[in-house]
């Protein structure tokens, strides 16, 4: 028996927990795909699976809707793997430990993936389901979503045929995305200007840790005033590079993903041992501030130095003008919300977000995440970071550049979705544009003339261990998109 036996409907979640039993993170989606094509199979579904492992399935029209113009039904495969600080779990390797709480399905230590896991698992039930009354039905399922929509740029869309698309990775039950913002990565390099030296003889190391922030999806929550770890700690080593003259930078490194706010950060620094006293104090102070600072949107903040040793220990260290040059810059690459829309209330219009960080032998390095719903300010503050990063010596390169996707006056499949959802309800749905990037501006910029709307269960604290999945929304959800189908 499975953890999820019993929960209805029966076949999304089956089908979710094999899909959970198998690492499938980001860039890490050979046995998802896999493992997909191998259920496809079993259902005997005719289907494609690409280079890049995104597969195509075809299901044909019912009895009575064989002249109808074909269904996309989308998700995707990956997912962001966070985990608690302590959790042991190799989610490389290992799937995930499932647990069923207040109406919730939950992952111990780790986030659950329901973004998209939960999507696949639904369009995978709909194809097993020989009593579905729909139109034919392509269902696509994409990898590497998280890290650029590697996967559906790479997809060959002219097998689609299809110009209708319901897409199955939003995270609000009742509300319907139709437009989204574009994006950007952005990576820096900045080298050093010095070789890496020794620290000096009788020098005190500290790792210096800034920790307990909530963190989250940049795209969903880069409004909410939340902390970055990474723009923290090196506002912290800035003003400790002004009061103590000894400090060097060993290690500076923070973040996992571009696309999530980082929650911790950790520096090693080397120090004069006559300054460890007033640097311990100075740590103190600035954890009392943060807390302050930050005591309604991350009340957990933490900022903690341990000293590792007191002698140099073979460590080596950024010189002081490498170490200055990079938490200076760090302190000026821009975070959080740019600009709000002027057109739709409480829309971020502009963002960006320095997601990772890292230093090594030749320098240091990092990724920001830049959106947007207009491309003149996609561009423009993309322009900023480069500039940044030029100006402290360094150089940049750009990736996984993915267009908005545009709002539609006239949808004939919103307006479907909508009859059904109000009949089921007796409520209208919220109908609404966000800020975070969806694949369906890629599907939109391809297939000329895609009514598309994106839709999703309860979800919360996506990309982060507190994720949780609504057990009745899922099934709620599942009957509206069935319903929709034998209305189209």
């Amino acid at each position: 028996m499975g953890v999820l036996s019993g929960l209805e409907p029966a076949k999304v979640f089956e089908y979710f927990e094999k899909i959970c039993s198998v690492p499938h993170g980001s860039g890490n989606t050979a046995r998802i795909s896999s493992l997909v094509c191998e259920m496809l199979n079993d259902m005997g579904v005719k289907h494609v699976q690409d280079a890049s492992g995104n597969i195509i399935a075809f299901k044909p029209a019912s009895s009575g809707y064989e002249g109808h113009e074909p269904v996309i039904l989308q998700g995707h495969m990956d997912m962001v793997c966070a985990k608690d600080e302590g959790c042991t779990k190799d989610m490389s390797t290992e799937g995930l430990d499932l647990t069923v709480s207040d109406r919730y399905i939950r992952a111990k230590g780790t986030s659950l993936g329901g973004d998209d896991g939960i999507a696949v698992a639904m369009i995978l039930a709909l194809l097993s389901d020989d009593s579905l009354m729909s139109p034919p039905i392509e269902a696509v399922f994409t990898v590497d979503e998280e890290i650029g929509m590697d996967g559906a740029r790479a997809l060959d869309m002219s097998l689609l045929s299809g110009r209708r698309m319901i897409n199955l990775d939003s995270e609000e039950e009742g509300v319907f995305t139709v437009s989204c913002a574009g994006g950007v990565r952005v990576d820096g390099a900045v080298p050093v200007l010095s070789p890496l030296d020794e620290a000096d003889d009788g020098n005190a190391i500290y790792r210096v840790s800034l920790f307990g922030l909530k963190g989250g999806h940049s795209g969903c929550e880069i409004d909410k005033g939340r902390g970055n770890a990474i723009k923290l700690l090196a506002r912290v080593m800035y003003w400790a590079t002004k009061k103590y003259g000894s400090l060097r930078l060993s290690e500076f490194t923070g973040g996992k993903f571009d696309n999530v706010i980082c929650d911790s950060c950790e520096a090693v620094i080397s120090l004069k041992t006559e300054d460890t006293a007033d640097f311990e104090s100075f740590i103190a102070h600035s954890d009392q501030t943060l807390k302050r600072e930050f005591e309604s949107t991350d009340p957990g903040i933490k900022v903690k130095a341990r000293k590792i040793c007191e002698e140099k220990n073979g460590r080596t260290v950024f010189s002081a003008a490498d170490t200055l040059n990079f938490v200076r810059l760090l302190c000026v690459l821009p975070f959080g919300v740019r600009a709000m829309s002027r057109d739709v209330e409480g829309l971020v219009q502009t963002s960006s977000n320095i997601g990772m960080v890292a230093t090594d032998g030749e320098g240091l390095h990092f990724t920001c995440s830049v959106r947007s719903s207009y491309e003149s300010q996609k561009e423009a503050l993309a322009g900023i970071i480069e500039a940044a990063c030029e100006q402290a010596g360094g150089h940049t390169s750009r990736r996984g550049d993915y267009p908005g996707w545009e709002f539609l006056k006239e949808s004939p499949l919103r307006d479907v979705l909508c009859k059904v959802y109000k009949e089921k309800t007796g409520k209208e749905p919220v109908i609404t544009a966000i800020h975070a990037g969806l694949e369906c501006g890629l599907f939109a910029g391809a297939l000329k003339g895609l009514d598309c709307v994106s839709i999703g269960p309860e979800m919360h604290g996506i990309h982060s261990p507190e994720e949780r999945l609504g057990i009745e929304s899922v099934g709620r959800l599942y009957d509206l998109v069935r319903t929709t189908l034998k209305n189209l």
